[in-house]
């Protein structure tokens, strides 16, 4: 792939992966995240970020491992919002988040259960990592060698990290931090080491103090911004991106990748991504504050695909806003626009044609499909649904034109704009259709009369002509009655749907269908 085929940022990171790495057996690509609370849509941003560069590294015909850490051994500083038993979990701050008891019931601890969330999730959307469980490694001494290098290099580290604070650290500083055996906290200091792997802490809390070897002990680790490069260095990793706060200057990537040499690694291609806003859902993203909004909830609106598309169409350093407002009729117009280019049914010149065509194929969940999905507008899927009341089968049933290729992501489209008609839309967006023994509409005599006229031309003609030519009888309904059409509208609309309005009538009444919009109005 040519330089001029570098259609998207993900392949341009792969080729700058491959020139500055030079060529290798095996590329390694990482992400990761403490499991503090639960995994929201912003950190998904990088995981997908991570999984896009792999998929174009793959593109090119390399061997690439993608692993993602749980950084699970990380201490529990805060309780979050709306968890049960917040007085239980209260008293397990300072420990590790794997020793805290998971009180939802999901999982044996606190920290697994937001990991298994996330890893339940992630293949529904096409991403499959290797995942590194960093309390299991650090308390099986995995690291030993690591932090007693950590230890080697103690004034080189102290030196890296004084130089991006505006403190110096205390000289009595270690490279190194204990969980106390005797409280499991990390209140504790380091004391002493002995050259080799003995390490000896005081618990702050008892007084006691223990020397431990580092070769088989299970409370011993590196702060995070040494764990970072010695991981990088262990693992080999050729890249790995980071949030705005990482990447800020003196943040843990400036000094990581200096630390990095000392454990004789190198530092990885990264960028900085940004942030990711909500529209149109209350709640503002903080793991630990609980008020999060997850990518289970992102899916129940938009189909998996789009959920890709969403992270494939915007670059990674450019803050965007998941929208759950009117912004999701755009958002899956967008989509379609993008899919129709790609089958060839939507003209558009050379250079816009090769940066949709790959939006779309990283877009994808698996395979490409064969065939455009059925492209029926959101609003107007939205409308069939409350019409047949949700029933997805029914929908599906009378879109007879729809292939059995295309029936499978219909139905998952279906379920979304299920869940958003009937949780997010705006008010005047839903209705739900009047029934025959639905209570009747308040009207006078003459919208009366107008809207049973109406219903013997819905009787007579609807579906054997166009809407513009049906709209004809609409207007003479009203006319023949002596009333203004706003007023005739506003008495139909009541009829149907117990509104006084209602989407544009002619095709509304033609997607009802003959017989039910007869039945309803021939009742007055």
């Amino acid at each position: 792939m040519n330089e001029n085929q570098l259609n998207h940022w993900a392949d341009i990171y792969a080729d700058k992966i491959i020139r500055e790495k030079g060529d290798k057996e095996l590329y390694t690509c990482a992400s990761g995240i403490t499991p503090s609370g639960t995994v929201h849509i912003g950190n998904f941003r990088e995981i997908i970020s991570v999984e896009l560069i792999v998929r174009a590294l793959r593109a090119r015909g390399k061997n690439v491992r993608f692993i993602y850490s749980w950084d699970d051994y990380d201490v529990f500083r805060k309780v979050p919002k709306n968890m049960p038993q917040p007085e239980l979990l209260e008293t397990f701050l300072r420990k590790p988040i794997t020793l805290v008891p998971d009180t939802t019931g999901r999982a044996d601890n606190y920290a697994r259960g937001n990991e298994l969330d996330v890893e339940k999730i992630l293949p529904s959307v096409g991403v499959a990592p290797e995942y590194l469980y960093q309390a299991e490694r650090y308390r099986s001494s995995l690291y030993a060698e690591g932090m007693k290098k950590a230890l080697e290099k103690r004034k080189e580290i102290k030196a890296i990290l004084d130089s991006c604070r505006t403190e110096p650290l205390p000289e009595d500083w270690w490279p190194i931090s204990v969980f106390s055996s005797f409280t499991d906290k990390d209140t504790t200091t380091v004391l002493d080491w002995d050259g080799e792997y003995g390490v000896t802490y005081r618990d702050d809390s008892t007084g006691q103090t223990e020397t431990i070897d580092l070769r088989t002990t299970p409370y011993a680790k590196l702060p995070w911004r040494i764990d970072w490069p010695m991981r990088w260095a262990r693992e080999g990793v050729d890249f790995e991106p980071a949030g705005k706060d990482h990447h800020s200057q003196g943040g843990s990537f400036d000094t990581s990748k200096q630390i990095v040499e000392l454990f004789g690694g190198h530092a990885p291609v990264s960028f900085q991504y940004d942030f990711i806003s909500i529209k149109g859902r209350g709640g503002k993203i903080s793991s630990s504050s609980g008020e999060v909004i997850s990518l289970y909830d992102v899916l129940e609106v938009y189909t998996p695909e789009i959920c890709r598309y969403l992270f494939v169409s915007t670059r990674p350093n450019t803050e965007f806003a998941i929208s759950f407002d009117l912004d999701v009729l755009k958002i899956y117009e967008d989509y379609d626009n993008c899919e129709r280019i790609y089958f060839g049914l939507l003209p558009v010149n050379e250079k816009r044609l090769a940066k949709e065509k790959r939006i779309y194929e990283l877009s994808q969940v698996g395979e490409i499909p064969t065939e455009p999905s059925y492209q029926i507008p959101f609003r107007h899927l939205c409308n069939l649904l409350q019409i047949h009341g949700g029933n997805i089968d029914t929908v599906v049933d009378s879109l007879k034109d729809a292939t059995e290729g295309q029936k499978e992501r219909l139905r998952a489209r279906c379920k979304c704009a299920w869940a958003w008609i009937t949780q997010f839309s705006p008010e005047d967006f839903r209705f739900s259709l009047a029934t025959e023994d639905s209570p009747k509409a308040e009207l006078t005599e003459s919208e009366a009369k107008a809207v049973r006229e109406l219903g013997g031309y819905v009787e007579e003609y609807l579906g054997t002509m166009s809407d513009k030519e049906f709209s004809n009888y609409i207007y003479k309904a009203a006319s023949d009655n002596g009333l203004e059409n706003v007023a005739f509208f506003r008495a139909v609309y009541l009829a149907l749907i117990g509104k006084e309005k209602g989407p544009k009538l002619a095709g509304f009444l033609a997607i009802c269908g003959k017989d039910k919009v007869a039945s309803i109005l021939k009742r007055y």
